[in-house]
């Protein structure tokens, strides 16, 4: 590789242009930009009195007829639980629905465009610079490489390459992940003949993780770029998609934020395939709908997102929440954050969801699913201590709630199903008191009403199934991607398949996610771990030790349902039936021989693999065209390759300034290491991950190795 040329001017970093971003109150009220928000949408009051206004008349409906069905004029202690537990549950679907219905309405009148972006036509070059960063942790670094050439043949493709400045920022902690990263670095320049726009950094101690990666970025190079677009290790964009929304940014001056839609692609196994169908087909309408009410008070979802790089640096600082981990420490969930505190001040943060072209990725399996929900799920609970943050926008507190909600209601639906056990319980084995202490002329008799409450789960589940019609329809009205979907019936047959397994995966994901908040609840750290994002496949001996409790807990739970009446077993089939083959779902799920069967028989299709777009197909054969290649190098042959070499110095921290900066425990002891070393291989052998990275971060490590590599050579 010849990514260095050897000149003194070559750097692997621009110019700093340093920017303060001072961390945030949550306490105090920042001072509010100037100017108003003239891309506020007209009568944005009005869409949320008719969304929120119609959920909350839903809901006191289904409270009324649950009240009825439960002959709880004078309720009993469990029949009062289990009717709080239902009208939260059904408070969430009911928001759900009509906000999925407003989405509908937007699906059919086509694209709101109050930001003027146009969905055709040649796309507007931007007047400033847009920095495009791809923050990553420990990921493959051919996969990144290969997104970000595609997304630079696309910007050089529309011309526009030079309005644009890649860095790729790397949070890396492992040694070997990291010099591979060097050297595919040093590969994309290569590859694609700029090495004047594309950068390369690597913090030595990624504090605050991916948050604090962006904040560094600001705090260094802020100053000279007027919008930064985050991407994701997955994460890949057209050209006309980011040339449209840097043009936006730069048209509209009280903008923060634009957040895209990203549609998911590259699925293989069942479990991935499902999800992009999903997130394609009901992605859009969900969308459309929330992007309709939620107007200027959007939501950031941490990448495929433009930024305005002066409101996040004056109003994105996150301060460290108080306590212990996991409630306190560095806020995990940072763009919900991010965006409320820079709703609160004065930014507009809005949604595109029908401008295509921003792509993304899936977790191949259930399992891997888990992984990433796990720490989902405590950023999230976390936000329970952004909450009471004063300025916040009532919509921006609606948006914490709605990422909390999304945890809790596990727990709650369980805790219903439970409650409705025991009620059940209670009406077949405990005798009832037909005449209670004191007075009454009357007996009173603790019925539950069958019809009523076969007709109020008819509605819930309509309400809840509705949304994925909708979507059907809808797509009825886009010949181009009806056709990509397979035509109207197979659509049909793959949303039907999609809502069967999917209902069968519910309890599964339910019983996990409501171990995740009572682990979270008593104070257990989910860390911070890459994710797969290709194999979903795992031993089978593996996959039987993760959900062999989901198993018992469905097979106790339905024979107890079961003992208390045969109809009840009948009505909680779907919960026990998905909980008790939670073993072999989790496994065929993952397996890409089936996901790859069903779109060979034209199901679980999605417009982007009929016709792919180019970016996609770059990617994929970017990618190929890496993998062909000789493998990327581990830290021991970074002293085989003296250009490489070359430039990891080059790309080194500066040193560690005396009696200014701490010392480094963890590099003392590697040094240490390195100096008993008779041979490089001895002392990589010897060195521990943390020891490792930390030594070669530092210039008296890296040339200590060095010798040792040369002494290794001399004796050879």
């Amino acid at each position: 590789m010849d990514g260095v040329s050897g000149q003194p001017a070559w750097r692997a970093l621009p110019p700093e242009a340093p920017m303060e971003m001072p961390v945030q109150s949550l306490r105090a009220r920042p001072q509010r930009r100037a100017g108003g928000m003239p891309s506020r949408p007209m009568a944005s009051w009005l869409r949320r009195f008719i969304v929120i206004g119609g959920a909350i008349l839903l809901t006191l409906f289904a409270a009324r007829e649950m009240s009825l069905v439960l002959n709880s004029g004078k309720p009993t202690a469990l029949e009062a639980i289990v009717l709080v537990l239902f009208v939260v549950l059904f408070a969430w679907i009911a928001l759900s629905f009509v906000s999925a219905l407003c989405g509908f309405v937007r699906l059919l009148l086509g694209p709101d465009r109050r930001l003027g972006i146009q969905p055709d036509g040649p796309p507007p070059i931007p007047q400033g610079v847009t920095a495009l960063l791809m923050p990553t942790y420990n990921e493959d670094p051919s996969r990144v490489m290969s997104g970000l050439q595609a997304i630079h043949a696309s910007l050089v493709a529309a011309g526009a390459s030079d309005r644009f400045h890649i860095f790729i920022l790397s949070d890396s902690t492992d040694p070997a992940a990291w010099v591979a990263e060097e050297a595919a670095f040093l590969d994309l320049r290569r590859r694609t003949g700029d090495e004047q726009r594309i950068f390369y950094r690597r913090r030595p101690k990624n504090l605050e993780r991916k948050a604090g990666n962006i904040a560094e970025w600001v705090r260094r190079w802020g100053a000279a770029y007027p919008q930064m677009l985050i991407l994701d290790a997955d994460s890949v964009m057209e050209a006309d998609t980011i040339l449209r929304l840097a043009d936006a940014m730069e048209r509209h001056e009280d903008v923060g934020l634009i957040q895209t839609l990203p549609i998911i692609t590259g699925g293989n196994t069942l479990f991935a395939r499902m999800q992009q169908f999903a997130g394609r087909v009901y992605g859009p309408l969900i969308a459309e709908g929330i992007a309709w009410w939620h107007g200027a008070e959007g939501n950031y979802w941490g990448h495929n997102a433009i930024i305005r790089t002066e409101a996040f640096a004056s109003a994105g600082g996150l301060p460290d929440l108080k306590g212990r981990k996991p409630w306190g420490g560095h806020i995990m969930s940072h763009d919900f954050v991010e965006a409320a505190l820079m709703r609160r001040a004065g930014w507009a943060i809005h949604m595109v969801p029908w401008l295509r072209g921003s792509y993304e990725e899936s977790p191949p399996s259930l399992m891997d699913l888990a992984v990433r929900d796990r720490r989902w799920c405590q950023g999230n609970l976390q936000h329970m201590a952004v909450l009471p943050t004063r300025g916040l926008h009532f919509v921006s507190r609606l948006h914490l709630l709605t990422g909390i909600g999304s945890y809790i209601t596990a727990p709650i639906w369980l805790l219903f199903l439970l409650a409705g056990v025991l009620l059940s319980l209670q009406a077949r084995f405990i005798r009832p008191e037909y005449f209670p202490a004191g007075p009454s002329l009357f007996p009173e008799w603790p019925t539950v009403d069958p019809v009523r409450a076969m007709w109020l789960f008819i509605g819930t589940m309509s309400l809840l199934l509705a949304p994925k019609l909708l979507a059907w329809i809808a797509l009825l009205f886009h010949p181009s991607d009806r056709r990509g979907c397979g035509g109207a019936f197979r659509t049909l047959v793959s949303m039907l398949l999609e809502t069967l397994i999917a209902g069968l995966l519910a309890p599964v994901t339910m019983l996990t996610q409501s171990y995740d908040v009572v682990s979270i609840l008593m104070g257990r750290d989910s860390g911070w771990s890459a994710q797969r994002r290709d194999d979903g496949s795992m031993p089978f001996g593996q996959i039987v030790r993760l959900y062999w409790r989901h198993t018992m807990f469905g097979l106790v739970f339905g024979g107890i349902a079961w003992l208390v009446s045969p109809y009840l077993a009948l009505w909680m089939s779907p919960v026990v039936l998905g909980l008790a083959l939670a073993i072999p779902l989790a496994s065929l799920t993952a397996r890409s021989s089936l996901g790859l069967g069903l779109r060979r028989m034209g199901l679980l299709l999605v417009p982007e693999e009929s016709a792919t777009p180019r970016v996609l197909t770059d990617a994929v054969a970017f990618r190929r065209e890496r993998d062909s290649a000789p493998p990327l190098p581990t830290p021991a042959a970074l002293f085989e390759q003296p250009t490489l070499l070359e430039a990891h110095r080059n790309m080194l921290p500066p040193p560690r300034r005396p009696r200014q900066d701490p010392f480094d425990a963890t590099l003392l002891v590697g040094l240490a290491k390195v100096e008993e070393a008779q041979s490089l291989d001895e002392a990589l052998h010897h060195l521990g991950r943390a020891e490792l990275a930390a030594v070669l971060a530092d210039a008296g490590g890296v040339a200590r190795l060095e010798a040792l590599s040369g002494q290794a050579l001399t004796a050879g």
